[in-house]
């Protein structure tokens, strides 16, 4: 009963639009490929950066704490999600203290879409960038399933910018290749692009087995959805596929050990979420995703690291269990 109440709570604190199951087969008004007409809990402010001779901006919040502590968090985003999807992390965070900052990395929620493709080192720079032009020299990364495999080139890449790494479910924890054959780009766009929003709701349930209630899961449903409207929706799919490519080509299984960094993962028992794991071969599938035990055993491997697997929560343990969240999150920050 407490989880039910917690993961309820969690919803009324998301702050942004919800709608029912049965509106999946109601006329969708478009949102701009920026999420324009999505709300966020915060105020949006823009960043303006350079990737690959291209003029884009990089959308973020930042959020000051009524009782400064004088550090800062940086919350990381998943794939599949808006970084309004931190609302209770945020609010979680501020009222301890910490100013936090919550990007939307190039290509992602309200952030530009590039032409080019995405790679995990220039969304590395455009984090630093983002610290640089808000005058910060060091934070706690506080990241979220693909966030998790950013979070790890940040701190490989930048170790002195980095005081803590939180790494909540990451994806990213085995190499993929060594699984999944190679998949034109071409032929995940014209996949992708067949998807309706019932089919999409159903691989959130099994892939990431959200214990979460449907109106809970409506806005992700939305934030993808509503775009396809949107005249600049083919840029967009093609923004989103390549994150997918993105992860796939560029692992960080490899580099995690390597972190020298205070680190903590954070788990959800039930989480086996593998991308790629419906093009491996059937033998092969039922070894990917074991990641809790991954988690453990890399956090094994690593000179200042901990496993903690919370049960009966899937891939959003934030929003499933958010006072055991809370317990770990601020417990570790605090040492």
């Amino acid at each position: 009963m407490n989880r039910i109440f917690s993961a309820a709570l969690a919803g009324a604190l998301l702050a942004i639009p919800l709608a029912s199951h049965a509106a999946d087969t109601a006329p969708r008004e478009p949102y701009g490929i920026a999420l324009e007409g999505f709300a966020y809990p915060y105020p949006v402010h823009l960043l303006p950066v350079v990737n690959d001779g291209e003029q884009l901006s990089m959308a973020y919040m930042d959020v000051a704490p009524q009782q400064p502590n004088g550090r800062t968090v940086v919350l990381l985003h998943g794939r599949n999600f808006p970084s309004s999807y931190w609302a209770p992390v945020i609010k979680m965070l501020s009222e301890a203290g910490y100013r936090v900052v919550v990007p939307d990395q190039i290509g992602f929620g309200k952030s530009s879409k590039p032409q080019g493709e995405l790679h995990f080192d220039t969304l590395a720079r455009n984090t630093v960038a983002l610290l640089d032009h808000l005058k910060i020299d060091k934070a706690e990364v506080v990241a979220h399933s693909l966030g998790g495999m950013l979070g790890v080139r940040i701190a490989r890449a930048y170790p002195d910018r980095v005081a803590h790494l939180v790494l909540t479910t990451p994806i990213g924890l085995e190499d993929y290749r060594l699984y999944v054959p190679p998949t034109p780009t071409e032929k995940i766009i014209e996949s992708e692009d067949k998807l309706t929003a019932d089919g999409y709701r159903k691989q959130l349930q099994t892939n990431y087995a959200i214990k979460l209630p449907p109106d809970q899961i409506a806005p992700f449903i939305d934030a993808r959805f509503n775009i396809k409207n949107s005249p600049d929706y083919p840029r967009w799919l093609r923004a989103y596929v390549s994150s997918g490519q993105m992860l796939y080509r560029e692992p960080v299984a490899h580099e995690i050990p390597l972190i020298t960094e205070p680190t903590l993962f954070i788990m959800g028992a039930d989480d086996h979420n593998a991308p790629g794991r419906p093009l491996a071969p059937e033998a092969l599938r039922a070894k990917m995703g074991q990641n809790a035990e991954l988690a453990k055993a890399l956090a094994a491997k690593m000179p200042n690291a901990r496993a903690e697997v919370i049960p009966d929560t899937g891939h959003l343990v934030f929003l499933e269990a958010p006072e055991k969240y809370k317990e770990l999150v601020l417990g570790f920050l605090g040492r």
